[in-house]
């Protein structure tokens, strides 16, 4: 004879539309995760740093989280939006897998937004594409690194509050996340009383940057970069090729010299200041053990691409936890990964209401630290929102950052 107990689990189950040996069945299964990164092409550096920290923070857990085995399943979708696509329904569909980390690029993003929706799939981004997390956000969707502009809405304000700048050209990828980038910066910039007179818009895949070097103006305090991947580093190699250093200040934003790059790179690189979320010299506990082990590991300092995984593996894990490693309710496990407030290797995270992160912003200067170079930390700004110190419904009222918005009106021929 059943116990009152039993029956009542008995109808609790049947109730929720699973058998109790059902349900055990399915908490037996490996958690299916498909990793999105970027092997091929100008982003693959960062793209392997992704793979190679979810792999750490997997492998530093016995690849089990909430008391579920973790299958990690890695797609190369080349940098291209149809690859991505195309990578995506295969993780979907061929390999049945319960959520998705990234992909890297912005465009990427937009390329399988659709796609996550119609299907409902758990996404923890590392691409910022600005409207995903803003006028159409996805709810299946959260983003535990930034939007676009989120880094470099700070680098604006400190440049004119602090490295006290009047005058600058932007120069970034001409793709999603380069564009949303430059014009927060820009917007930020002018604001604030500085001029933007001069933007610049290569090809991603630009064999070389000599003609936009030969237009770029020197009447100017700085240059603010926009690059992602390995841009940033052959920018800065062909400007001093050009005998542009110390005519012009240059400062980037989060990806520009990413740590990634940055150990390929010379004194060329030292002073050189960037806005990121992310630092690999950041003091917290979780970063003082992550960091060194990743260097023990590969040989080089942790970046935004490395962090971006390592982080999302700590919101994964925060939200199995809320949910008993049960990812087959998708509604509850989205709620829970939406209401994740864990500390990580960036600091504390938690989500606004539109599934983008809220955290610190740091301020980065390249100095030699034991031989190597570093991006050490030189300011802070703490609990960073997507949409800066505007209200959200006035920024979302307005249109997504773009080539075009805002207006450039200070632009010289």
């Amino acid at each position: 004879m059943q116990s009152r107990r039993e029956l009542l689990k008995g109808a609790a189950a049947a109730a929720a539309g699973v058998s109790l040996p059902g349900l055990a069945m399915a908490q037996a299964e490996p958690v299916r995760v498909g990793l999105l990164t970027v092997k091929t092409g100008p982003l693959a550096s960062g793209g392997i740093d992704m793979e190679r920290a979810m792999q750490m923070y997997l492998k530093e857990r016995n690849d089990t989280l909430a008391g579920r085995k973790i299958q990690l399943i890695v797609a190369d979708t080349g940098g291209v939006p149809a690859t991505a696509k195309a990578k995506t329904q295969e993780l979907v569909e061929l390999n049945k897998v319960d959520l998705l980390i990234g992909p890297l690029a912005a465009f990427e993003a937009l390329a399988i937004d659709d796609y996550i929706r119609q299907h409902k799939i758990p996404t923890l981004s590392v691409a910022a594409a600005e409207d995903m997390t803003q006028r159409k956000p996805n709810p299946w969707f959260v983003r535990a690194t930034s939007s676009s502009a989120q880094c470099s809405h700070v680098m604006a304000d400190h440049c004119v509050n602090d490295l006290k700048y009047k005058r600058m050209a932007v120069i970034a990828d001409d793709i999603a996340y380069g564009q949303e980038m430059n014009a927060g910066f820009q917007r930020v910039f002018e604001e604030g009383g500085g001029k933007i007179v001069q933007k610049m818009f290569p090809p991603l895949t630009a064999p070389d940057y000599g003609s936009f070097l030969a237009q770029l103006k020197t009447n100017v305090d700085a240059i603010f970069l926009g690059f992602a991947g390995s841009n940033g580093f052959r920018f800065i190699r062909q400007f001093n090729e050009y005998g542009l250093k110390g005519k012009l200040a240059i400062v980037g934003g989060m990806t520009a010299i990413d740590e990634s790059v940055l150990r390929n790179m010379g004194d060329e690189a030292l002073g050189i200041q960037t806005s990121c979320w992310y630092s690999a010299e950041l003091a917290n506990p979780i970063n003082a053990r992550f960091a060194p082990a990743f260097r023990k590991a590969f040989g080089y300092d942790p970046g935004f691409y490395a962090a971006a995984t390592y982080t999302n593996g700590s919101v994964l894990e925060a939200a199995l936890n809320a949910v008993k490693g049960n990812v087959a309710n998708k509604d509850a496990f989205m709620a829970a990964l939406r209401k994740t407030n864990v500390q990580t290797c960036r600091g504390p995270v938690h989500f606004d209401e539109y599934g983008n992160v809220v955290g610190d912003v740091y301020i980065r200067q390249v100095e030699r630290k034991e031989g190597r170079l570093v991006n050490a930390v030189v300011k802070t700004y703490p609990n960073v929102s997507q949409f800066w110190k505007y209200d959200p419904k006035a920024f979302l009222g307005n249109p997504v950052y773009s080539r075009d918005w805002p207006p450039a009106k200070n632009l010289e021929n």
